[in-house]
């Protein structure tokens, strides 16, 4: 058996664990999956992940909004995650803790298989947090021309800007209404706003209509006011969903060093979801 965990606030929702455990059943190997959050806990984000090391886990998922926090705790060997800032998977091994970001290469593999090797134009992603960094970070790889990141921390915008020097033209503004957003072909919302716990929309839905696409990186519930916003405006819209499978599908690589089917897995967390 190994043993995993999601490390986050606000989890309890989690298909983490089911994920985790039907794909291990497809790999012949046997794995519990804990839910640790921090404040139910009564410790901090440190406490938690070390207890965990020390009691020997082969390593956690880590979720908002902890995934800056974590880069602090490991080594972490690819330059490029290192530079965009946020981790959210980490795997103990001889007392050695690896930091790994599936957001940033599950987002482009769930960016190809829906749209192909379409240019994702201008894209305006709201909030600049571990996820936006990720799928910033993606959406340069997958050749965005230009990116204009808004977050009401108008600092994190900057230094999310700062790191992405060299990749995309980037602009910062501190609200939807400032960041050109008529100008744009996609839109992407990776705040917690819309998720169970955190109700609502982070854009109205008078801004919606130009663009072309959407991406809600939200998959608890399946859909979102965002999300349905953008899809009754006419834009193809990427769910969250599509990141959680493709994440853990190279999470679980990380944490086995092996490959479970795509579809298999989807068939089983379909069966299993009734």
């Amino acid at each position: 058996m190994i043993r995993l965990g999601l490390i986050g606030d606000n989890i309890k929702p989690s298909q983490a664990p089911r994920l985790h455990r039907e794909a291990g059943r497809l790999a012949g190997i046997e794995v519990s999956y804990e839910l640790l959050i921090p404040p139910e806990l009564g410790k901090d984000f440190d406490t938690v992940f070390e207890e965990g090391r020390a009691a020997g886990m082969r390593g956690f998922n880590i979720t908002y909004p902890y995934k800056m926090a974590a880069v602090a705790k490991a080594e972490i060997e690819d330059p490029l995650v290192r530079r965009l800032g946020a981790i959210n998977t980490v795997v103990f091994e001889g007392g050695r803790a690896s930091g790994h970001n599936t957001d940033h290469s599950g987002f482009i593999a769930a960016y190809r298989a829906k749209f192909g090797n379409v240019d994702p134009g201008h894209t305006v992603i709201i909030g600049a947090g571990g996820a936006g960094s990720a799928v910033a970070f993606g959406l340069a790889a997958l050749g965005a021309p230009k990116l204009t990141i808004v977050d009401r921390d108008i600092a994190r915008a900057e230094t999310l800007a700062h790191a992405l020097d060299g990749f995309a033209t980037v602009a910062v503004a501190s609200d939807v209404e400032d960041a050109a957003i008529g100008d744009a072909q996609g839109i992407v919302n990776c705040t917690p706003v819309g998720m169970v716990g955190h109700p609502g929309s982070p854009i109205d839905r008078s801004f919606l209509g130009p663009q072309r696409w959407a991406f809600e990186a939200i998959y608890t519930p399946d859909q979102t006011e965002f999300s349905l916003a953008a899809e009754a405006a006419g834009l193809a819209v990427l769910g969250g969903y599509e990141l959680f499978i493709h994440q853990g599908l190279d999470a679980f690589r990380l944490f086995t060093g092996r490959s479970v089917d795509e579809a298999a897995l989807r068939a089983a967390l379909l069966r299993n979801s009734t």
